[in-house]
């Protein structure tokens, strides 16, 4: 049923005209352009008065510059991955280098593999042999972390330490990528962190305690339940159909369709759900929400889904996993990912 329906897809979208992509995507440009004048505005001019209304819409700026990264990282706005990532090479949220996010959310795109707890770096769920290995306290955290209100309270806190750590761990045994990466960003954290202290006169520790951690809780609301188990890996990814946050995801509320077009630009995802609303729908199972209040009324208070996988890693399966060379993290933290060498015989 499943090919059935993605043919059946395929078809109908191959019938239409295809959309042009421009050289330079110049919505995109704008958009970089008014985050960072956010960003700036709000601490040069407004925080000396208004400093609580200032770090929030700093924080928006935050979540803002994660979804232009995204938008970035899949090759956009121009044809030229280098400019690109100068283009969002400030990171006015301190903790992700560019290139690392990079490289984990596009082994996240091979859908076949979506939710798994070792082969999708931004899986939430857990195998059970790790869970089991867990302290107590730690499993409280991460069953509250599966509640809406959980995620957006300590979800950014976990994720940054587990991390974090794992990136220590994989820079100090020899990731000659990674460190590069964590180089670059460092190179990046240097203006930044001086026009934060000296520029905008906030104490640094104000700045992450309050703009990143804050920006951070808004890309949780996006990233909640983007993606559950199921049996069919179109039916692994959310549709929310409207939110006024649409605008700081870049879309990405309509996570199943930018799955099934990972090149599309932000602004075409609307006109594309539109055109086949019912179609998508069928083909993610109806895994689809109205808006986030209606995620909110459901699950502020209760999990979603429990932290270990349902059906897979239930039992080790060593013929069948990745075999890494080294092992990696999770964009979430708090889980040996391994990096796959190369993916596994089926």
């Amino acid at each position: 049923m499943k090919n059935m329906e993605s043919e059946r897809h395929t078809d109908i979208t191959a019938s239409q005209p295809a959309r042009r992509r421009l050289g330079i995507e110049w919505p995109t440009i704008g958009l970089m352009t008014a985050c960072y004048g956010l960003w700036f505005i709000s601490g040069y001019y407004l925080f000396p008065v208004l400093p609580v209304f200032a770090l929030a819409l700093m924080a928006i700026a935050v979540a803002f510059h994660s979804s232009l990264q995204h938008e970035v990282l899949h090759g956009h706005p121009t044809r030229n991955g280098t400019i690109n990532e100068i283009m969002v090479s400030l990171p006015i949220g301190l903790v992700f280098p560019y290139r690392r996010y990079k490289h984990l959310h596009l082994k996240h795109h091979a859908d076949e593999r979506l939710t798994d707890p070792y082969d999708d770096p931004e899986s939430y769920y857990r195998a059970l042999g790790d869970w089991e290995k867990l302290p107590a306290p730690v499993r409280t955290l991460l069953n509250w972390n599966n509640s809406l209100v959980g995620r957006v309270v300590i979800g950014p806190a976990l994720m940054v330490i587990g991390f974090v750590f794992s990136e220590i761990k994989l820079v100090s045994g020899g990731d000659n990528k990674a460190r590069t990466a964590w180089l670059l960003h460092a190179a990046g954290l240097i203006p930044t962190l001086a026009i934060v202290w000296f520029v905008f006169g906030i104490p640094l520790w104000i700045y992450a305690l309050t703009a990143v951690y804050w920006g951070l809780s808004i890309i949780s609301i996006r990233s909640y339940c983007e993606h559950q188990w199921s049996e069919r890996p179109d039916g692994r990814t959310v549709i929310v159909e409207k939110s006024p946050l649409a605008l700081i995801f870049l879309n990405n509320n309509l996570h199943f369709v930018h799955h099934k077009k990972p090149t599309v630009p932000w602004y075409d995802l609307p006109q594309l759900y539109r055109e086949q609303r019912e179609e998508w729908q069928r083909m993610n199972g109806g895994y689809v929400f109205r808006n986030y209040f209606e995620i909110l009324r459901a699950y502020a208070f209760r999990k979603k889904q429990d932290v270990v996988h349902p059906v897979l890693r239930r039992e080790p399966a060593p013929a069948r996993a990745f075999r890494p060379r080294r092992h990696g993290i999770s964009l979430q933290g708090g889980s040996t990912v391994p990096i796959p060498a190369e993916p596994p015989t089926e």
